[in-house]
């Protein structure tokens, strides 16, 4: 009897000396990350998802778009790292910054692009889209090409967003397939990048086509090709780089959903879910693709969104050690 009686007073002095229980998730804004100025390919992505992560995620759930450029991403990416894993802060990240500078970067980066990160999803792929400039003395791709394979090396100057992004890439890849050089000039985000191909300071680029969209509708610059596999929903009336005349030229970009290292499992799954919910929204998805990124529909877990950046992380590695492009610390 007397252990009876002890029962629920032992019973009580566990429970207030139990960790207190968190609160539900989230319990104040959410802060998603960008690696690049307002604009830009990122930027235009997180601003689309921003709204209706935070309506998917519920508890009037508040989703706040934060840029913080600097060497093609890499930057915001170490910043992440740091940050408290309670899933408060999120970040859209591409493959310039956790595929391409990995490899490229002379000393590599301070963080390991899968081992540092918490995956949440995929949000979409996207190919990039050869641009010239209105003035550019041919019209066609084939013409194109044409004219930048026979014109003697150094004489076309191709403009990026930086050094080391995968729009710095691309371009070395296709003058290595055409055997010719290009002139390369960095500028600080794809809106500059685009400015200055308008403007004839660049002849020509390879731009994220989730960037440069509305400029090639606008007639900014002139569409000629994409780099994907297949042509885009987007501008179906443009070849790809293949059909053009570049026989096996493919190279995508992506967006893929990261936070900070050790975040609970019940948080990523929260994040995830309210990821997935809002890829399959068809309103979302066409505004995704009208600015140029293909929503990703394939199953979209934690798990499968690491395995996916495996992948690509090592796909890239071969690209970089093919052109020989490194970026200096």
């Amino acid at each position: 009897m007397h252990r009876l009686l002890l029962a629920p007073l032992v019973a009580l002095l566990a429970l207030a000396a139990a960790p207190p229980v968190a609160l539900a998730f989230p319990d104040r804004p959410i802060t998603f990350v960008t690696g690049y100025a307002p604009g830009g390919s990122t930027d235009i992505a997180a601003r689309i998802l921003a709204e209706r992560l935070g309506a998917n995620l519920g508890r009037e759930a508040r989703v706040v778009v934060e840029n913080r450029p600097g060497a093609a991403g890499i930057v915001a990416s170490e910043w992440l790292k740091r940050q408290a894993p309670d899933g408060h802060t999120i970040m859209l990240v591409e493959s310039s910054s956790h595929a391409i500078a990995p490899a490229a970067l002379v000393g590599g980066t301070r963080y390991n692009p899968v081992e540092d990160y918490s995956h949440l999803g995929i949000i979409g792929t996207a190919p990039l889209i050869l641009v010239v400039n209105k003035d550019f003395p041919a019209t066609t791709a084939p013409e194109v090409l044409a004219r930048l394979r026979a014109a003697p090396p150094d004489t076309f100057t191709y403009a990026t967003s930086g050094v080391g992004a995968i729009v710095h890439l691309a371009p070395e890849m296709l003058a290595l397939d055409l055997k010719t050089r290009f002139v390369h000039v960095p500028y600080r985000s794809g809106g500059q990048m685009l400015t200055a191909i308008f403007q004839g300071e660049g002849q020509f680029g390879i731009a994220v086509l989730a960037s440069a969209a509305q400029q090639v509708r606008d007639g900014m610059v002139r569409g000629i090709a994409v780099t994907g596999n297949r042509r885009s929903p987007s501008f179906p009336d443009l070849p790809t780089l293949a059909e053009a005349g570049v026989p096996g030229y493919e190279m995508t970009t992506w967006n893929i959903l990261l936070g900070p290292p050790n975040m609970p499992a019940a948080v990523q799954a929260a994040l995830n879910q309210a990821l997935v919910a809002s890829l399959a929204e068809p309103a979302l998805r066409q505004r995704l693709l009208t600015a140029g990124v293909e929503a990703w529909t394939a199953p979209n877990s934690p798990a499968e969104a690491r395995e996916f950046l495996v992948r690509e992380v090592a796909k890239f590695r071969t690209v970089v050690e093919r052109t020989g492009v490194k970026l200096e610390p």
